[in-house]
């Protein structure tokens, strides 16, 4: 493990030039020993130790997990959060009605006694990171199998939690890096009182909608805002009226000089998952498989949801939140295929295999190790293709449809009592009561009846006939393969799919009844012959060839460290604290076409469309822009600024982190990645690899000339970093 370690951090020190300086998803931990030099080179004027330290504030003290997939950071002495409008989407929604719509015509508390909370919202500080890898990796062998290794590790990790020296209000997590090779520990504090503090309307914050979205040039204004409460020791506490702001270690403080092409620029946050040394083998399964199954599925369902939004108001407001998720992965795959395409991403990953092997062969040692390597990585991806398409197909298809859900959930509740007795079950209900309630205040029965028709018609058209349910097949023969009577026939349960308010009644005062009718339902059985099936026919199968994938992808991981010493890997994003760092700069996705590097507030009045669903623009705004009434926000050619891009390394997770200048104030929000790289998950390239940011002008503007929320502000730091420095 000593011998790991130190191989790690010699190829990180000498080896350092050989990736591109704009690649790559740091640990802060390790920023004065492997980065600090190379950033002040790009322009960085503070140090490593005002990025990451455990003795003092730092800026990695304003940084969040803001929910359970995006980043925020603090930006004043009152707990006050940034973080993306798509981010804060659900507590929007969940706060919003027909009465008081929030998500169409935004919100803005006044005072802290306004702050909407937030049910099971909270926020998560990192306090410090520690290597254990020599704990966790503690009395493993490489001749164990995987369950095996799983097991000793799972140990390891349990009794490290428990020796770890921490505040009782603290948290232990620890994650793998390296597929394995290393873990390291975080100590956290998780706050769970959020509340709403801010949001503009849909039309500014998510303007441009599914359209624009993974697209460049952009015009929204995605943020959001919150206030993190503590108890009156500012310890984390659950909700209380008696909770108090959260007093930060760090704050951000916020520049009102914007951006120049090639000005330094961080991005810090919570990344969620990159696989950026995948065999070429896998990145082709990818391509020609795996992402046309998943886009033809979303497409479908995409379909149904929109054309009924359109038409129904109450409809639009409940499936926001769902399509807009839907149709991100959705397009995001899309892109991902084209930019792997584009940039010869297998052809490149072949010719650095061939490399490998080339030195794998010169060197006798590495042969005997490492020899059929490759090979061996090749055929498991050819073992594993079918199955890993029928799990995308099933997976896609059933979790689409909420009749399935409803199914689950109340089957869940049965094996608690059956397993556990009454006991069971009473400690089981509260709690999928809360979940079948969550589903039924944005669920119709209508639109779920459609998805179903529609995806099982897909799903029976394309699924691998091998991982067809035989009793699907049956029923559409009993119907004479109508769909619309298959449906029919499913959804007749009406108290189950279309009175969501009796069924909970019903779950308080009798949940055997409720049980019972779910299991006796044609849905259900539907659902458990489906299930039953895919686990008989593919699951077992998948989880063997994943189990050798694993162990395979962890022993190339290792050979690369080894092997190929003239290049700098860096672990692959597991949504842990990260910094990526690189320059403002636009970019030529394809022949002709050449990019800037930012918008104006210009370029939403183009858009514009009175009365469109996603170029719609508040009429308070287009007053402001025709008085040019833009405050002190405007750049110096008298524009107001909008949005930019640069060369920061982001991917999902990194959704609301901010952007710092050189100095560490902050720039804007990060919200997204240009379409044509959005493959940089798998492969990252800088020709066209960009990720977006909001100007934070743009949001003071909104705050303060849009919303008159200007008190708000009175709260932060404005800076000017730009003019101190004398440029």
């Amino acid at each position: 493990m000593k011998h790991l370690k130190l191989l790690l951090l010699v190829f990180f020190m000498h080896f350092i030039s050989a990736v591109k300086a704009d690649e790559g998803m740091w640990l802060p931990v390790f920023l004065q020993q492997l980065n600090e030099k190379e950033m002040k080179a790009m322009g960085m004027k503070i140090s490593a130790k005002d990025i990451y330290d455990i003795n003092k504030g730092s800026l990695k003290d304003a940084i969040v997990i803001f929910g359970g997939g995006c980043t925020g950071e603090v930006v004043s002495s009152k707990g006050l959060l940034f973080t993306n409008h798509h981010c804060g989407f659900d507590a929007i929604q969940n706060n919003s009605t027909l009465e008081h719509n929030y998500l169409q015509n935004g919100f803005w508390a006044k005072s802290t006694s306004e702050e909407l909370p937030n049910a099971g919202l909270a926020v998560t500080f990192i306090v410090r990171i520690e290597d254990v890898s020599k704990q966790v990796l503690n009395g493993v062998t490489a001749d164990m199998s995987e369950p095996q290794r799983q097991s000793a590790v799972d140990k390891n990790i349990a009794e490290l939690k428990k020796t770890t020296k921490k505040e009782s209000y603290q948290d232990v997590l620890v994650r793998p890096f390296y597929d394995g090779n290393q873990y390291f520990l975080f100590i956290t504090e998780v706050y769970k009182d959020v509340r709403l503090v801010g949001a503009p309307p849909s039309s500014i914050g998510n303007f441009g909608k599914d359209t624009d979205n993974w697209m460049w040039p952009r015009h929204n204004a995605d943020f959001s805002m919150f206030r993190i409460y503590a108890d009156k020791n500012n310890h984390p506490a659950e909700y209380s009226t008696e909770n108090v702001p959260y007093k930060p270690k760090k704050s951000l403080s916020i520049s009102l000089d914007g951006v120049a092409e090639n000005d330094f620029t961080m991005v810090f946050g919570f990344p969620g998952r990159t696989t950026q040394y995948l065999h070429s083998a896998a990145v082709d399964q990818i391509v020609n498989v795996l992402d046309p199954a998943r886009i033809n599925i979303r497409t479908k369902a995409l379909s149904v949801i929109d054309g009924f939004m359109r038409k129904d108001e109450k409809i639009k407001l409940q499936y926001a939140s769902k399509y807009a998720g839907i149709a991100n992965s959705w397009k995001k795959w899309q892109g991902e295929v084209m930019g792997l395409t584009a940039t010869n991403a297998v052809a490149k990953k072949k010719a650095y295999e061939a490399e490998f092997q080339k030195r794998v062969d010169a060197n006798p040692q590495f042969k005997a190790k490492y020899g059929t390597l490759l090979a061996d990585l090749g055929a498991a991806y050819k073992e594993i293709e079918n199955y890993a398409r029928a799990r995308d197909y099933y997976n896609e298809t059933i979790s689409r449809i909420e009749a399935f859900t409803i199914n689950t959930l109340l089957n869940n509740l049965r094996a608690e009592q059956s397993e556990k007795g009454e006991e069971g079950l009473k400690a089981a209900l509260p709690k999928i009561k809360d979940r079948l309630a969550a589903i039924y205040n944005e669920y119709n029965a209508e639109v779920d009846r459609q998805l179903f028709i529609q995806l099982i018609k897909n799903f029976k058209e394309n699924q691998t006939p091998q991982f067809l349910s035989p009793y699907l097949t049956d029923k559409l023969k009993e119907f004479n393969n109508n769909y619309e009577a298959f449906a029919d026939d499913l959804y007749k349960d009406v108290d189950l799919f279309q009175n969501g308010a009796k069924v909970i009644a019903n779950l308080e005062k009798t949940p055997e009844v409720v049980m019972a009718a779910n299991e006796m339902g044609h849905a259900n059985q539907l659902y458990v012959e489906l299930n039953n099936h895919f686990f008989k026919a593919a699951s077992k199968q998948l989880t063997s060839a994943q189990s050798k994938i694993n162990r395979l992808n962890r022993t190339y991981m290792q050979a690369q460290m080894e092997v190929m010493k003239d290049r700098r890997f860096y672990p692959d994003a597991n949504s842990t604290l990260r910094i990526t760092y690189g320059k403002v700069a636009g970019y030529q996705p394809r022949d002709g076409v050449q990019y800037d590097y930012f918008t104006y507030l210009d370029g939403v009045m183009e858009k514009y469309k009175p009365g469109d669903y996603e170029f719609d623009v508040p009429e308070k705004l287009q007053e402001l822009y025709k008085n040019k009434d833009f405050g002190p926000y405007a750049a110096k050619n008298g524009k107001m600024p909008v949005c930019f891009i640069g060369r920061n390394h982001t991917t999902g997770g990194n959704s609301g982190s901010p952007a710092l200048d050189a100095y560490g104030n902050l720039l804007g929000l990060n919200f997204d990645r240009v379409w044509e790289g959005t493959m940089s998950d798998i492969n990252y390239d800088p020709s066209i690899c960009r990720n977006i940011m909001v100007d934070i002008r743009y949001v003071l503007f909104i705050i303060d000339k849009y919303a008159g929320a200007g008190h708000l502000l009175k709260e932060m730091k404005l800076v000017h970093p730009k003019k101190t420095a004398g440029k």
